[in-house]
């Protein structure tokens, strides 16, 4: 008999569904030989020993359901060695489960602070085979994670929907796009959408650079400008400041978000109204689209791949169009950030857009 245990962990996303049937379609055409434990609301579950006996019935139909039907939570990571508010020791309590359970495998489907845990639990002799969830494509060792291409055509559309209201209004528009500490999908829905003006965590911008732009367009006859802007995004003046300094100030920000202070910014420097759109988690939400659903089950598919092998402590993640294996040692821990450098970064350049930098 295969044991399977299985969790989400962090924030939810499209095509967390498509990846759990993935991993038991591809047991299942393995063995029938086996139980599914499904641990509710993530690590909190497995914690908590609080879980759904599954079976592949609860897997149908569930390809195209976004969110998560384990139900997912945020566990920081920084706090896992923290006794809870009952003196509970997480960790063991985990282990505690895992081993009460007789588990073979622990799937865990979660973003970066997630996989630290998983690679904590990894080190502590659980058997871990993990996939990569998060719209911010922000994993290291992967080329994609399923999530971010459903949350950059909904970005997309937002910016799609904001063209005709600043065209007829003769408006600057902001649309803050999120991706936490990182522009992934800023930076492919601004291309998409085509924005003017693209402001990523990744590149510092310069108030004075983004006003400069905007006079530019309007000298044109250009008569709006659409601004994609990254939640992370930063100034070439806040990122000059500690990591302690910019925390404080952001603690006294009167500005709910990032968005709010570039337009205070452009309406010191330019002769036009700014209107902002937050799309929000609207981003996260929905049904997964084609691609995530592809990517999903693929990744899916080849985590049970090594389950069945006995190949633990992975993540499974896309190469070059190939599903491939990774050391969760390596994963953990490391955020993927878009080079400044990169090539999308000069060809969007090239077709005008402007960064805010220079």
């Amino acid at each position: 008999m295969l044991r399977i245990g299985m969790l989400t962990s962090g924030g939810d996303c499209q095509a967390l569904n498509a990846a759990m049937r993935g991993v038991v379609k591809g047991l299942y055409a393995k063995t029938e030989e086996i139980e599914i434990y499904g641990f509710k609301e993530g690590y909190k579950g497995l914690m908590y020993s609080d879980f759904d006996m599954l079976t592949s019935r609860d897997f149908s139909g569930i390809l195209t359901v976004g969110g998560t039907i384990l139900g997912t939570s945020r566990q920081p990571f920084k706090l896992m060695r923290t006794p809870d508010a009952n003196g509970v020791n997480k960790v063991e309590a985990m282990k505690h489960t895992y081993h009460k359970l007789n588990l073979d495998c622990l799937v865990v489907l979660g973003g970066n602070g997630t996989h630290k845990t998983a690679n904590l639990l990894r080190e502590e002799g659980l058997n871990v085979v993990t996939l990569p969830k998060t719209i911010d494509n922000d994993l290291w060792g992967t080329d994609m994670t399923f999530g971010f291409q459903s949350a950059v055509d909904i970005a997309t559309d937002t910016i799609d929907c904001i063209h005709t209201t600043a065209t007829s209004h003769s408006r600057v528009f902001i649309v803050e796009v999120m991706g936490h500490k990182v522009g992934w999908v800023t930076l492919h829905a601004g291309i998409a959408g085509g924005a003017d003006i693209i402001l990523l965590p990744e590149i510092p911008y310069d108030p004075d650079v983004i006003a400069k732009a905007i006079k530019r367009r309007a000298k044109t006859g250009k008569r709006f400008t659409i601004l994609a802007v990254a939640e992370g995004a930063i100034s070439k003046k806040d990122a000059k400041l500690s990591k302690k300094e910019y925390k404080e100030k952001l603690e006294k920000r009167k500005y709910p978000s990032i968005a709010y202070e570039v337009a205070e910014q452009i309406q010191k420097r330019c002769d036009q109204e700014v209107r902002i759109t937050v799309p929000g988690h609207t981003q996260r939400g929905g049904t997964p689209c084609p691609y995530d659903r592809v990517l999903s089950t693929r990744l899916g598919a080849a985590a049970a791949e090594l389950i069945w092998n006995k190949e633990y402590g992975y993540m499974v993640g896309i190469k070059n169009g190939e599903t491939v294996k990774i050391p969760l040692g390596e994963v953990a821990g490391k955020l993927k950030f878009v080079d400044p450098d990169s090539k999308i970064v000069r060809e969007a350049k090239m077709t005008g857009i402007s960064f805010g930098d220079e």
